[in-house]
């Protein structure tokens, strides 16, 4: 069939699919009594025509559905309590979803999710294929993503926070305690965060003349193993950095540990600054340095955005940055210049 380039009626999808127009709204509506094949079709029917519900016509339930990556990681716990009290607020509920490790939803949480016609969807470091989003559009059910895994559609508003400039101001600091062979645990290469930091630390090098050395800079997923093997890795270099940027603060703790089991003392020997400033970094002995993310208020742009969509579904789309601050704690010292 070739692909339509019109918006199509529903009575005019229900004569395409050769099926009655009930049977098309149970689809619209996520509802059972479908067959996968019957389902199937005129879902692409719904695709090629790009369908969209009349605004106005939609019964939200007082839902917010929630697609986390790593529910149980403390950034996640930390964002998701913040989403929650957020939407508790506004007097509606969350239906919280774990992702895959890629990232992505399970199969037939779209389905789940158009079944349970929700005020809206955040997704948080998530991401969802093209066809995905434009089901939800097709339902009018507002879409916007928290700390975006990877480049976000340039139609689906994102939240985060000002990375480059994080990323900066962590290795600015560690240069003006005079620092000068400084390591950094990247996060994924496909994450906006992750490239934005590293792009920010070495903007701060090089204003300052230093050269990034490619064995100073080590990959990671931002968990607290890559940290401790990584940061362990850096240690062991025959000329090993007297500052690391671990650029989450799973990571910092994680250097924390390779620190000790190698006899280095923070910040005597070695300074550490990490990212996000979640509680833990407040718990760490010596108390962590780093980036302070407002997770807070990204939640509650998150949830206000889903409001204002619901309620004006043509709105412009944007990308909003707030502001990162550093948090200087004890994890940082001037340089052991006897080293």
């Amino acid at each position: 069939m070739p692909r339509a380039t019109s918006r199509a009626t529903l009575f005019e999808v229900a004569a395409q699919a050769d099926v009655s127009v009930s049977t098309v709204s149970k689809v619209l509506n996520g509802r059972a009594g479908v067959s996968d094949e019957t389902r199937a079709r005129i879902e692409a029917l719904l695709q090629d025509h790009r369908y969209q519900q009349r605004s106005g016509k939609r019964q939200a339930a007082p839902l917010l559905d929630v697609l986390c990556y790593e529910v149980d990681s403390p950034f996640g716990s930390e964002v998701l309590a913040s989403i929650e009290q957020s939407a508790r607020l506004q007097r509606i509920g969350m239906v919280l979803s774990g992702a895959t490790e890629q990232a992505t939803p399970y199969a037939h949480w779209v389905d789940d999710v158009l079944r349970r016609q929700p005020v809206g969807v955040v997704l948080i470091a998530c991401k969802l294929s093209a066809d995905d989003r434009q089901r939800l559009r097709s339902r009018n059910i507002p879409l916007v993503m928290v700390d975006p895994a990877g480049t976000p559609a340039p139609d689906v508003p994102s939240i985060g926070s000002a990375d480059w400039n994080g990323g900066y101001q962590a290795t600015r600091h560690l240069i003006d305690l005079g620092h000068t062979r400084i390591g950094i645990i990247t996060g994924p290469a496909d994450m906006m965060a992750s490239t934005a930091r590293l792009s920010g630390y070495r903007a701060a090098l090089d204003s300052a003349g230093l050269t990034g050395e490619p064995e100073l800079v080590r990959p990671g997923r931002f968990h607290h193993a890559d940290g401790l093997e990584q940061g362990r890795a850096l240690l062991s270099l025959p000329d090993p950095p007297t500052a690391i940027f671990a650029s989450s603060d799973l990571y910092a703790l994680g250097v924390y540990e390779a620190a000790r089991t190698l006899g280095l003392s923070i910040p005597a020997d070695l300074s550490v600054v990490g990212y996000d400033d979640l509680s833990i970094a407040r718990w760490a002995g010596p108390p962590l340095t780093t980036v302070h993310v407002p997770l807070v208020a990204m939640a509650e742009q998150a949830v206000h955005l889903v409001m204002r969509l619901n309620d004006e579904p043509e709105m412009a789309f944007s990308r909003i940055d707030i502001d990162t601050t550093l948090v200087v704690r004890g994890s940082t010292a001037a340089r052991n210049i006897s080293k």
